[in-house]
């Protein structure tokens, strides 16, 4: 297929999967008596009902975005092991705090797995039947992850069943596996066939055909050609596969047949089929995930924009919650954009970059990157995506509609520091120092300029809000205008929103549209904690993997870590060459650091204190790596001033202003990522940590 198709389905097959989420989360296993006694058929999102946010965090986005990274980390490579998308978990998870339900050992299937491979048993056994017993092993977790792997393999259902199969024995076994498999394959296929026969027909060829998924699918498919009605089809599996019949607390059969029976009784079509699956009960956001990502695939974004009531409240806004904190606040396009880019990659073609690789480029029908407008008095702008009235492309279209000051945004932070059960761990995607680029035009058709600026909404030192604005630039009716704005370094604390303010300086409707934004460069700003009391941002914009951070002591970082390395972690997988300082005191610690190009907890270069008498520079990827060493007493309770400059493939470290190693790495070299505090069995502090371009060192 061509790469116009491609993407198209993709973005279709990633905005699927959330609406599934959206629509299913707020009344996740309940049963169908409870569900249709409180909100008859579930034809729509009801979180206004439940009162519950519409956009949160999830496992199921979360997990499915998150573990097919391993490609990338693993260089693309094919030949990817269980072991490897194993590594992928550990990396990424916070433990207790990230992705996964951490519903405890022997319960939860996913921290059953999680704690395996932390006790160093590899995947495929971290996650097999004689480790953790059957039951365990075949619940629903591997299902609910698997979308990812077969976005990447479009019409490759080879390729499809074998990455799905690879990443499901990380923690599932069996018929759990046959269930990833099987959906793996659905998805696969169906970038390139419709017929759901057809699609059901080849998902099994990849089954073993006495297996009890394979045997159930079939069955569901005879009931369905002799009984058309679908509440006669939910109640028959319920007595057949229902949860009474399974054990554990999420069994994986009565819910992977709840997606075939709303495949099959939806006739393809996506609403329809969203109210059956989410109506039937059960593992309602998982099962609505999974079939609304293979309708969307097979549909393209044709079947999700042909319901603007489930496209349009969400703003296309999704959270990754990870390590990797500065990837939390994300949009369907984008990560549309990202599993496209690995596709073509795994088929050696060439990757998309729409409008030059902006952040939002808005290039398909729909597409807002989480754009609203925010309340500013009674100034509302009219926000949609419609094409640009001087390229004809889709872009962001801003009416406003009368004299008067707008204001247009997208968050780049999350406020939102625990979900239900989900935390999220967030950084900002934008930093101070970075330069804000936009490409802007006005409609022909205005009687008057259109005043616009680049702005961003903070949170101060103290938790308020603040608003920074760039320069002003008058757009005349019909004309164009490129923005360009670098951020104050003064500001003091966690960046929220980045957007456009507009004034309407005629007296009738005006229009304005947004082309594509973007920002680069290194961030140039300093992390220390305000010392108002009950400040909590500044804490919230760092992800937190160490065992304790003690708020009630003068530093901003006190930090405890009883078993293993902890880290806390700020910044952005998209900066590359930096410097980053901070002044480290040991107490009791095996070792305590200064991490830079931090792409995870198991991925990045450290300057390293230990208490055995070393200052070590290493790499951690795939284990560790010692890249210079130098003999030093290092003496409790004492501080030092650390400093890392990674600048290319070169890497320089500092201490009390000497330098210490300066290297390049040459051996598959970390080349962006955030910054972290690491400390290695016991507590660290530390008062600030600043970052800034090379040679520019904030003093």
């Amino acid at each position: 297929m061509n790469t116009a198709t491609y993407i198209d389905r993709v973005y279709g097959g990633v905005l699927g999967k959330i609406i599934g989420v959206y629509m299913g989360r707020p009344f996740e296993n309940w049963t169908y008596e409870q569900i249709t006694e409180k909100f008859g058929e579930v034809d729509r999102y009801v979180n206004s009902e439940t009162g519950t946010p519409l956009v949160l965090t999830d496992d199921d986005i979360s997990g499915t975005f998150t573990f097919v990274r391993a490609l990338e980390d693993y260089d693309f490579n094919l030949g990817l092991t269980p072991s490897d998308i194993g590594q992928t978990w550990l990396n990424y998870l916070v433990y207790k705090r990230t992705i996964l339900w951490w519903g405890g050992l022997g319960n939860s299937t996913e921290h059953t797995a999680y704690l395996r491979l932390r006790d160093g048993v590899q995947a495929p056994a971290s996650g097999s039947a004689a480790t953790n017993g059957k039951t365990t092993a075949n619940q629903i977790g591997a299902q609910i992850f698997i979308d990812g792997w077969a976005m990447v393999s479009p019409g490759n259902p080879d390729q499809a069943a074998a990455l799905a199969r690879k990443a499901a024995t990380v923690s599932h076994d069996e018929e759990a596996v046959n269930a990833a498999v099987a959906i793996a394959v659905l998805e696969s296929q169906a970038f390139v066939e419709k017929d759901l026969s057809r699609l059901l027909n080849q998902a099994m060829t990849y089954l073993p055909s006495d297996s009890l998924i394979a045997v159930q699918t079939q069955k569901i498919r005879e009931f369905h050609r002799v009984n058309p009605d679908w509440r006669a089809a939910r109640a028959w599996l319920d007595d057949e596969y229902g949860y009474h019949r399974y054990p554990g607390v999420c069994h994986v059969v009565p819910n992977y047949g709840l997606i075939i029976m709303s495949l099959l009784y939806g006739g393809g079509d996506f609403l329809r089929s969203m109210m059956i699956v989410n109506t039937s009960g059960h593992d309602t956001d998982c099962n609505a995930a999974n079939l609304g990502c293979i309708l969307g695939i097979r549909g393209g974004l044709a079947a999700i924009e042909a319901y603007p009531q489930l496209r349009r409240p969400h703003r296309d806004l999704m959270y990754i919650s990870s390590a990797d904190g500065g990837r939390c606040v994300t949009d369907a396009l984008r990560e549309a954009c990202y599993l496209a880019n690995v596709g073509l990659r795994l088929q050696g073609q060439a990757p998309l970059s729409p409008k030059n690789g902006a952040r939002y480029h808005f290039s398909l029908p729909g597409a807002l990157h989480g754009f609203r407008s925010l309340e500013n008095g009674p100034k509302m702008a009219d926000v949609e995506n419609g094409p640009s009235p001087s390229r004809g492309g889709p872009a962001l279209r801003l009416r406003l509609p009368s004299a008067g000051d707008y204001r247009v945004a997208a968050p780049v932070f999350s406020l939102e520091s625990r979900t239900l059960q989900y935390e999220t761990q967030a950084s900002p995607a934008l930093y101070p120092g970075q330069t804000i680029v936009a490409s802007m035009g006005a409609g022909r058709d205005n009687v008057g300029f259109v005043i616009v600026r680049l702005f961003v909404q903070y949170l101060a030192g103290d938790d308020s809000e603040a608003w920074a604005y760039g320069p002003s630039v008058s757009i005349a009716p019909g004309a164009e205008a490129s923005l360009s704005w670098s951020i104050d370094a003064q500001l003091d604390g966690p960046i929220v929103q980045v957007g456009v303010a507009l004034t309407n300086t005629g007296s009738s409707v005006l229009e304005a549209w947004l082309e594509s934004m973007d920002w680069s460069g290194a961030p140039d700003c300093r992390f220390k904690r305000h010392r108002r009391a009950n400040v909590q941002w500044w804490k919230h914009a760092w992800v937190n993997a160490v065992d304790e951070w003690g708020v009630q002591f003068p530093e901003s970082f006190h930090l405890s870590q009883n078993q293993g390395t902890g880290l806390v972690v700020q910044g952005t997988r998209e900066w590359t060459d930096y410097e980053v300082s901070a002044t480290l005191t040991p107490f009791q610690a095996e070792e305590v650091g200064l991490a830079a190009r931090v792409q995870g907890l198991r991925r990045y270069y450290a300057l390293l204190l230990c208490r055995e008498g070393e200052v070590r520079l290493v790499k951690e990827r795939d284990g560790r790596t010692i890249l210079a060493v130098q003999k030093m007493p290092i003496a409790e309770y004492h501080a030092y001033e650390c400093r890392l400059v990674v600048q290319e493939a070169r890497i320089e470290a500092y201490m009390d202003g000497k330098k210490l190693f300066s290297l390049a790495d040459s051996d598959r070299p970390l080349t962006s990522g955030a910054l972290a505090l690491l400390v290695t069995e016991g507590t660290l502090t530390c008062d600030e940590v600043a970052v800034s371009p090379v040679g520019r060192r904030q003093e």
